[in-house]
C-alpha cells in the first residue's frame, strides 16, 4: 500500500476538483499545492504556525515545512496527498536535497521523504480548452466557484476577460512542454503513472476517486459516495476564444506557408 501520492499536473486540469473529492473520501489525506509559488508557500507556512522564514536557517525552516507540509497533507488520515506542477518540481527536488542531501535523483529524495509514492499523471487532452481556462482566471482573477454559484478562489480583483491570440498561444505551448516535460522526467525515474485523463474525469468523477483509492490499496467502494462541490467555469466565451483561437492558429500558418 502506498502511503503517499502526487498528482502531477499542469494548471486547469480539473486538480482542484480532484483534491477537493479525494480529501472528501475521508481516508485519502487533503492533498494541496504545498511547493508553490513563494506567497502561497508564506500562507500555509503561517497557518502551520510556522517560525517566520528570516528568523531561522534555511534548513531549519526547510525542516519544519516539510513536517508541515506532510501533517497537512495527511489531513488525520494515513495517507499523505500533493499536487505538484512541473514548474514547482525543482523547487520541491531543491529543498529536499537540502534536508537529505548525497540522494542521486528527485525520486530518491521524494521516496525518503513521503515514502512509497503513488505518482497520478492528470493531464488534459484539449490544450486550448485548458489554456482558454487558465488565461480567462488569470484575467478574471477568479478561479473556482462553488457548485451553488458562489466564488471558492478568487486570486484578484475582477475584470472582464480580453482574448488575446498570442498570450493563448504561449499558455498552449507552456501547457504542451509540461506534460512532454513529466512524461520524460517519469521515463527517466523509470516510473509508471497512474495516468488519469481530464476528459474522463469530469465525466466520472467519482469513478477516478475509486481508482485512485484502489492504486493506494485502499477499499474502491468507500469513495464512491463523493460528488463534485465546484462548477466548470466554461461558458459561451469559453467557446468563442476556442474557435477564433483556432481560426487565427490556422490563418497564421497559411500565412507562414505562402511566405
Amino acid at each position: 500500500m502506498s502511503k503517499s501520492y502526487f498528482i502531477c499536473t499542469t494548471p486547469r486540469s480539473g486538480s482542484t476538483l480532484l483534491c477537493r473529492l479525494l480529501e472528501a473520501t475521508g481516508r485519502t489525506g487533503n492533498p494541496d499545492s504545498f511547493y508553490h509559488r513563494a506567497e502561497f508557500m508564506r500562507e500555509w507556512a503561517e497557518a502551520w504556525g510556522l517560525p517566520d522564514a528570516g528568523a531561522v536557517s534555511q534548513s531549519a525552516f526547510d525542516i519544519a515545512y516539510l513536517a508541515g507540509a506532510i501533517k497537512a497533507g495527511k489531513a488525520g488520515t494515513e495517507v499523505f496527498g500533493l499536487r505538484l506542477q512541473f514548474e514547482y518540481l525543482k523547487l520541491l527536488s531543491d529543498t529536499l536535497g537540502r534536508i537529505f542531501p548525497g540522494l542521486p535523483s528527485d525520486a530518491d529524495r521524494f521516496q525518503r521523504a513521503f515514502g512509497e509514492i503513488l505518482y497520478v499523471h492528470l493531464t488534459r487532452a484539449d490544450k486550448v480548452a485548458q489554456a482558454v481556462s487558465l488565461v480567462k482566471a488569470q484575467q478574471s482573477g477568479l478561479w473556482h466557484m462553488n457548485a451553488d454559484g458562489t466564488e471558492y478562489e478568487r486570486l484578484g480583483a475582477p475584470r472582464d476577460p480580453q482574448y488575446d491570440f498570442s498570450v493563448l498561444h504561449r499558455e498552449v505551448e507552456a501547457l504542451e512542454r509540461d506534460d512532454r516535460a513529466w512524461c520524460a522526467w517519469f521515463d527517466r525515474h523509470e516510473i509508471r503513472p497512474l495516468r488519469i485523463g481530464y476528459e474522463a474525469f469530469a465525466a466520472q468523477p467519482s469513478q477516478t476517486v475509486i481508482e485512485i483509492c484502489g492504486a493506494l490499496g485502499l477499499e474502491p467502494s468507500e469513495a464512491g459516495h463523493v460528488s463534485p462541490r465546484l462548477a466548470k467555469l466554461s461558458d459561451a466565451v469559453s467557446e468563442q476564444w476556442i474557435l477564433r483561437y483556432r481560426a487565427d492558429l490556422a490563418s497564421s500558418r497559411q500565412g507562414i506557408e505562402r511566405v
